[in-house]
């Protein structure tokens, strides 16, 4: 699953993060996730996700300053499902090894990424889990070449298989999304069932948003069966869990 799950802002009211934060693990839960990437998650909610998902741990890091400073692009992982081997972060940028911000980007942006061993079937995989600028259009596309140049070294010439998870605040058919198709593959379009939920993703809290432009994302590279595919459009009282619906989908 990839869940931008909101930043913990007290000017989102009565849609602020206390009063959804039990919800989004009851999402997460529910739907028996086993490998879990957030976006805008400041280091408090990370706290909070550690308690509502006992049976996970995460890898990551704050992107202003490499520690607990700014937003995290975390991910969660089943500890009975799988075991870590390493993990990392690196930084959108001409720099990726420090914190910092690039091109024409309005914020510094990382990705997270994390190699485990599948304990079941002893199965190496990659999962890599980010979110791009909401400004920077140059930014976007540059985060894709970089992404997909180290998805392929993390791949060892295909040997291992990657997921790629993130809000990458761009639509199917612009060019950021293109870059990355260049080496990943969108479960979507993959999907061996037809996919649930609206087309797009994003609804700022408007339950009656349209939610036509898909901006949230789960790509894979190497070989994947995608068995079932969703825009999770859970709601009560015309209200969201979070401002973006998770990405869910089942791949073997």
């Amino acid at each position: 699953m990839s869940f931008n799950i909101r930043m913990n802002t007290p000017n989102d009211g009565e849609n602020a993060w206390p009063n959804r934060k039990q919800w989004v693990g009851d999402v997460i839960k529910f739907n028996d996730v086993d490998l879990l990437g957030c976006q805008e998650v400041l280091v408090e909610q990370l706290h909070d996700l550690e308690k509502e998902l006992p049976h996970m741990s995460y890898v990551g890091v704050g992107r202003d300053d490499g520690k607990e400073g700014g937003e995290f692009s975390p991910i969660f992982y089943n500890t009975k499902e799988f075991k870590v081997m390493e993990s990392g972060t690196f930084w959108l940028s001409d720099t990726p090894e420090e914190p910092s911000k690039g091109w024409d980007a309005a914020l510094p942006r990382v990705c997270t990424w994390i190699k485990l061993k599948h304990k079941h079937s002893k199965r190496t995989l990659v999962v890599m889990n980010t979110h791009y600028d909401h400004m920077g259009k140059e930014a976007r596309i540059e985060s894709s070449k970089l992404i997909a140049q180290k998805a392929q070294e993390f791949s060892n010439n295909g040997k291992i298989a990657v997921v790629l998870m993130g809000d990458l605040n761009s639509t199917p058919n612009s060019t950021a999304v293109m870059e990355l198709q260049n080496v990943f593959q969108d479960t979507k379009t993959l999907s061996l069932t037809n996919p649930l939920g609206p087309t797009g993703t994003f609804q700022a809290f408007n339950y009656n948003a349209e939610m036509k432009e898909q901006i949230d994302y789960i790509m894979t590279y190497g070989y994947f069966k995608v068995l079932r595919y969703a825009h999770i459009a859970e709601a009560r009282d015309q209200k969201f869990p979070s401002d973006h619906l998770p990405v869910f989908v089942e791949i073997q």
